[in-house]
């Protein structure tokens, strides 16, 4: 398989920490490329790769588009967050559980990490459980181009079609996702999902 080299970064505002009110360790800004497509035959998903151009993260639904529940997972099939659909109608939402490995055992934490609802016609609202912090997810479902930004609007990712290095824009399911330093990758891809999801487009 060739190996999809992603574009250089930006920067952002930080996130929470997934179990509680303490911020995030900054993290350094990257860029990863998002291939709307499952490496599993007949499946729904997606695959990431990061910078060496080798595959960092996947998800695999075996169900339908838009299914209620997906994993995010490692290069080797660790499950990272898994992502369910709640509720039903205008009320409908997606919540994010994150797993831990304490050296003892492998398992996932009791609340929700972060939780999506659809805000408007052309966006989503984002709530990190235990601090309070908001971020909001801006674009139109039928494009591929879109950003997260934080409360005071400052952005801290973005999604777009990817370039070539001589300028040509590939397919609408190769993505690029600029992370801004700061911002929590795992977030920032959790929520990319999210919304493919939302879209049916995963």
């Amino acid at each position: 398989m060739a190996k999809i080299q992603p574009l250089p970064a930006a920067s952002s505002p930080p996130s929470c920490s997934p179990s509680g009110d303490e911020p995030q360790v900054l993290q350094k800004q990257a860029a990863y490329t998002v291939w709307m497509k499952s490496l599993v035959f007949n499946g729904n998903g997606c695959t990431v790769y990061g910078a060496d151009g080798g595959v960092a993260f996947r998800v695999d639904n075996y169900g339908c588009r838009g299914g209620r529940e997906v994993f995010f997972m490692d290069r080797a099939g660790k499950t990272l967050i898994r992502i369910q659909r709640k509720s039903f109608g205008m009320f409908r939402r997606w919540e994010a559980c994150r797993f831990f490995d304490d050296g003892e055992g492998f398992g996932e934490e009791t609340r929700p990490w972060f939780s999506v609802q659809k805000a408007g016609k052309n966006g989503a609202a984002v709530r990190i459980h235990g601090c309070g912090r908001t971020f909001a997810i801006d674009g139109c479902a039928r494009k591929s181009d879109y950003k997260i930004t934080g409360a005071d609007g400052a952005v801290a990712a973005a999604i777009e079609r990817k370039q070539t290095a001589s300028g040509v824009v590939l397919g609408e399911d190769v993505l690029t996702l600029t992370v801004g330093s700061g911002t929590d990758h795992l977030l920032a891809l959790g929520l990319v999902v999210i919304w493919g999801l939302m879209n049916r487009c995963l």
